[in-house]
This record gives structure tokens, sequence and C-alpha cells, in this order.
């Protein structure tokens, strides 16, 4: 762990797009309070719904190597091509003042956070029932193009050869269920953290 590498522990939620990880993140937030959401930067550009500073930082490709190059990532890659995201250390130190920050990252990148954290990360994999039932989760948001669908189908059965890397898998068939689990495994990290923290 070198010096610009946070102390704080953080939870990772990784998972081919599609497979319901961010809805699962949004449950577990409002169930946990001690977690808060760690806004990752981007250098695409905004959706129209989307708002700087609480669903991405948004940045410019420039800059955001320039940051890179700075050293002011935890985390940072290029999800698709051309198209950069990252964790920025000052988000994480932010929240590790206060709490836990619940990450939701591209495979490559959690385990990057793996990587360099070790066992102050949790790092689970949020798994589709299969890649069919993925493929008709993306097609029915109807926001993909046949081409930008085949590009991220191509990507999910990459992304799914690093499950078994992480910390836990979650099959999320049933939310519910997988809300559930999702949360027991973070408690259990956060438990363990403060039992180690404190001696207690």
């Amino acid at each position: 762990m070198n010096a610009q590498t946070p102390r704080f522990g953080v939870v990772a939620l990784t998972a081919p797009s599609g497979a319901g990880k961010t809805t699962i993140a949004r449950r577990v937030l409002a169930a946990c309070p001690t977690l808060t959401f760690s806004v990752s930067a981007t250098t695409r550009p905004p959706r129209d719904y989307e708002k700087d500073g609480i669903h991405y930082y948004f940045i410019q490709r420039d800059a955001f190597m320039e940051r890179v190059a700075a050293g002011d990532f935890l985390e940072h890659e290029e999800v698709y091509p051309g198209c950069f995201y990252g964790t920025l250390l000052s988000e994480i130190e932010r929240i590790g003042r206060v709490g836990t920050a619940l990450l939701d990252l591209d495979v490559r990148g959690a385990m990057r956070v793996k990587e360099l954290l070790g066992d102050e990360a949790l790092v689970l994999f949020i798994r589709p029932p299969s890649l069919n039932s993925l493929a008709e989760r993306l097609s029915n948001r109807g926001t993909e193009s046949p081409e930008r669908l085949k590009v991220r189908l191509d990507r999910a059965t990459m992304e799914m050869e690093y499950a078994p890397l992480c910390d836990h898998i979650v099959l999320n068939d049933d939310l519910e269920t997988a809300v559930e689990e999702t949360l027991e495994l973070i408690r259990e990290f956060l438990a363990e953290r403060n039992h180690a923290t404190t001696g207690i």
C-alpha cells in the first residue's frame, strides 16, 4: 500500500452491464446508512437525465488523463474504446472520514481496487442468471443500438470470467434475494473491520 492509497475500507460491486448492479447498490445504500456511494469519474458525455457530481463526475478526456498522470485516481480503466472511467482518491478519502465507500465498478477496476487494498476491500460480483437473460434485459432498456448491444454482450462474456476472482458471487435471479445476500455479506465485512479497528 503506497502513500497515495487510502487506508479506508471500501465495498465494490461489479458485474456485466445490465446484471442489476446499480439497482442492488441503491437498495443497499438505503438499508445501510454507514455506506456512502462513491461517484465515479468518466470521459463519456452525460445522458439527458444525468447531473455532474451526482451520477458521475464528467471530465473531458485530456483533463482526465492529466489527473491520471497526477495520481488523482485510485483506479481507472478504458471500459469501452475511447471511454474511460475511474475512482477519484479524493472521493474515497472524503467518504472514509465518516463511513465506508460503496463503489460501482467495471471488473478490471474492481480487480485493481482489490489488488491495492487487499482485505480492506470487499469485492462482490453480481452475476446474471445467464448471458441470454442479460441480453434480454439490455434489449428491453431500449437505449442501445444493435451494434452497441453486441459490444456490451461481447464485453459481458469477458467480464463473467472475472467472477471467481471476486470475494463473493451474488446471483441476481431474484432481486429481493440478491439484495439480502449482498447486505448480509457487506454487514459481515463491516462488522469484521469494526472489530479489527476497535478490538471489541
